[in-house]
């Protein structure tokens, strides 16, 4: 197996987004990072390479992305109140185009925090 070396990896498990990881990858996965810490290693390390599944899949069927796309526009535009959820583990700015659709969607915003 051929051994990939990833220098100046970002990390966005956490917010941090440390940008000084290297990561050591054989052919389907990450076998070593160097300077992450526990939690973006956990994150690195349990992630693969692998395509297990197809780009997309509508109702359980696969689909391109481009009609998954589509689809998804499709249920966020009809839905009551959709719910944007989650964002904990994302960028800033990421967060601010989450928070742009669900104010352009009609929707609501709640975090994990909330539990």
């Amino acid at each position: 197996m051929t051994l990939t070396i990833v220098k100046n990896a970002t990390c966005t498990f956490c917010g941090c987004v440390c940008d000084d990881i290297e990561l050591h990858a054989d052919e389907i996965r990450i076998v070593e990072t160097k300077r992450a810490c526990s939690l973006g290693e956990s994150w690195f390390k349990n992630h693969t390479a692998e395509h297990l599944y197809p780009d997309a899949l509508i109702d359980g069927h696969p689909a391109t992305v481009d009609d998954a796309v589509e689809a998804a526009a499709d249920y966020l535009l009809n839905a009551n109140m959709p719910l944007v959820y989650g964002m904990s583990n994302i960028t800033c700015e990421a967060q601010r185009e989450a928070v742009a659709l669900a104010e352009l969607i009609g929707g609501v915003v709640d975090s994990h925090t909330s539990l």
